[in-house]
């Protein structure tokens, strides 16, 4: 089993396999189940992602009005006119927002690796899809890469907003996500490392500020920011570009920055975004608080 990202290459490496292989072979050893029953279960996440994608572009709406339609919006600028970021990272954006959008609508949703973060990684891979054409096999592969480095940034440091901040969630999501882009475009584990070190280093001190309580506002969005660093951290790898700190360094130095955040900027709903006029007068809207 491995714990942190230099013995999880290391591991692909002396195999000469995959990470996302390396990961497969855990879940069979820790789970005791076959390869197929492994597979299985995380298509099932599969196609919980793509289902809700589908429903995101139909078009959903919160409760409270605070967040829907923002993909839909995006898909319609994207047939209307050429994006200046191209279209395959305004793709990425709205499936990854579209993803959230549906998540403040109380529509089912895959956490990869929270609910709050859960765009990056389905909005990245169904939209790099369109241009890699991988086959079913390489979209759960997809997940698993993007898992086994969930697993080691869960083991050492965090991955919840009231624990470390939203660079533990939007942070982790976008480097798991840059993860297995490169590993589906054909780069090597140790790329993989790399983007994954890149985009969540952009990322580092991101505060977890929620308007009103709630995983919608600034969240829906930071989802969009989140997979589109993944995307140019994995264009970065790929050509060769690395991180001159180690992945291993930049997970502990998220945990130790979360540790240092005031309670505040943790998914508390009291500092940041959250304590601003409209963010107050959002809440007080919505819940009827005086604040």
């Amino acid at each position: 089993m491995f714990r942190t990202v230099a013995e999880l290459v290391e591991m692909a490496k002396t195999e000469n396999i995959p990470i996302s292989e390396v990961m497969i072979r855990q879940e069979m050893d820790v789970k005791e189940k076959t390869r197929d029953e492994v597979f299985a279960e995380m298509e099932k996440n599969l196609v919980v992602m793509e289902n809700a994608i589908e429903d995101a572009l139909k078009g959903v709406q919160s409760v409270t009005g605070l967040t829907g339609g923002d993909a839909v919006k995006v898909q319609k600028y994207m047939k209307e006119k050429t994006p200046l970021s191209g279209n395959l990272m305004m793709d990425a954006v709205s499936k990854a927002m579209g993803t959230n959008e549906v998540n403040a609508a109380m529509g089912i949703i895959c956490a990869t690796p929270t609910a709050g973060s859960a765009g990056c990684v389905p909005g990245t891979l169904f939209a790099v899809k369109e241009q890699l054409n991988p086959t079913r096999e390489e979209m759960v592969r997809y997940l698993f890469t993007s898992g086994a480095f969930g697993f080691v940034v869960a083991n050492n440091a965090f991955i919840s907003g009231a624990a470390g901040g939203c660079q533990a969630e939007v942070g982790s999501a976008g480097a798991m996500a840059s993860a297995a882009i490169v590993e589906m475009a054909g780069g090597t584990p140790e790329q993989s490392a790399h983007a994954f070190a890149m985009t969540l280093k952009n990322m580092l001190g991101l505060v977890c500020d929620p308007v009103a309580g709630l995983v919608e506002v600034p969240c829906v969005k930071r989802n969009a920011g989140g997979s589109s660093l993944a995307i140019v951290s994995a264009d970065l790898a790929l050509a060769g570009v690395e991180s001159r700190i180690p992945c291993d360094e930049v997970i502990g130095a998220m945990y130790r920055i979360g540790k240092q955040m005031p309670s505040s900027l943790r998914e508390t709903g009291e500092g940041g975004l959250a304590d601003t006029p409209t963010g107050r007068f959002l809440k007080e809207k919505i819940f009827g608080v005086s604040v």
